[in-house]
């Protein structure tokens, strides 16, 4: 006569409860507990992890292995979170082992070292707070993959630049890096660069990754990652960087100037946090002489009696008469 199973501890039970799921499966209680608290510890909801769970075994994949990552990704359709299912690097590779076909790739190739700050507003506590980032990362990188085409092993390389590639916190209406991001500027860019070029060799099998999609939204084309335009505070060239590897991160074009009042504002009447991060902005440029950056910089984060704040602050620290704002513009004309 069999043993009646033991009810779970409460300490052991896992940090999800677990679904009725489809008995084809075999999901048990202590294989979900591994699923939740250790394989998919930053899967929210038991949807995200089934959905893994789905996708593994129609690609014959072992979960245990974590070849997905569930990914939460912010859906313009419903206006919130959703939890998503992309392969990790590692699967991808496996994709393209599978089709007899992969021949290999080369080491990475990075371009340049750029240090750049980015600010923003991140919800910590409940509460939102401003915080501003300096991060060193390179300004491109490429790794060659090669796969046999007719018995040739042919090469395809595409690059993959920083700036458009990483992760962002709050998605794409926020300029901040994700942790793993500013922890790993390199290793988070060469999973990229990799994923890219499988899927220039493999197009028919390799798909985007998990690295790829975090901090991305759904309907991408409706909202397309905002570019950033922080000045640049400092570029150290690399070894890898060669006279036919040089690549400049493409520049957003400057977006319309804020209305503003025609007369600067005493500073002690704006925002005590907003009058820092202003003369932070200032101070960036007047190191480098990166005016122009910084003024475009400016004119797209602050409006009315902070703009022309900035501006008259900006003219003072370049020893020049003050830009024309909106107001002044139209009156000119």
């Amino acid at each position: 006569m069999a043993r009646p199973s033991k009810p779970i501890a409460a300490t052991d039970q896992p940090r999800i409860p677990m679904p009725a799921v489809d008995p084809a499966l075999n999901l048990t209680p202590s294989t979900w507990k591994v699923l939740t608290d250790s394989i998919f510890p930053a899967a929210k909801t038991a949807e995200g992890i089934v959905l893994a769970l789905h996708y593994c075994a129609a690609r014959n994949l072992d979960v245990m292995k974590r070849p997905v990552h569930v990914v939460s990704m912010y859906s313009k359709a419903i206006g919130r979170e959703v939890e998503t299912v992309w392969p990790g690097i590692a699967e991808v590779q496996t994709t393209a082992a599978r089709t007899g076909q992969w021949a290999g790739l080369d080491a990475p190739r990075f371009g340049p070292v750029c240090e750049r700050s980015f600010v923003g507003r991140v919800r910590r506590d409940g509460s939102w707070q401003d915080l501003e980032l300096t991060v060193s990362f390179p300004e491109w990188c490429e790794v060659t993959v090669y796969r046999l085409v007719g018995g040739q092993r042919c090469p395809f390389t595409e690059p993959v630049f920083w700036l458009e590639a990483y992760a962002r916190l709050g998605g794409s209406y926020s300029e901040l890096p994700t942790d793993m991001w500013v922890k790993r500027p390199r290793g988070q860019l060469m999973k990229c660069a990799k994923a890219a070029s499988l899927r220039a060799a493999f197009p028919e099998e390799a798909t985007y990754t998990a690295e790829e999609m975090e901090g991305k939204v759904i309907e991408a084309d409706a909202a397309l990652p905002a570019q950033v335009t922080t000045p640049v505070v400092s570029v150290v060239a690399t070894p890898s960087e060669t006279a036919t590897d040089k690549r400049q991160t493409p520049i957003a074009g400057a977006s319309e100037p804020a209305a503003a009042p025609t007369s600067a504002p005493d500073a002690a009447s704006l925002d005590a946090a907003m009058r820092q991060r202003i003369d932070k902005v200032i101070a960036r440029a007047a190191d480098n002489a990166a005016w122009k950056q910084a003024e475009q910089y400016l004119r797209e984060r602050c409006t009315g009696a902070d703009l022309a704040y900035a501006l008259a602050a900006l003219s003072r620290a370049q020893g020049t008469t003050p830009p024309e704002t909106d107001t002044e513009q139209k009156q000119a004309a």
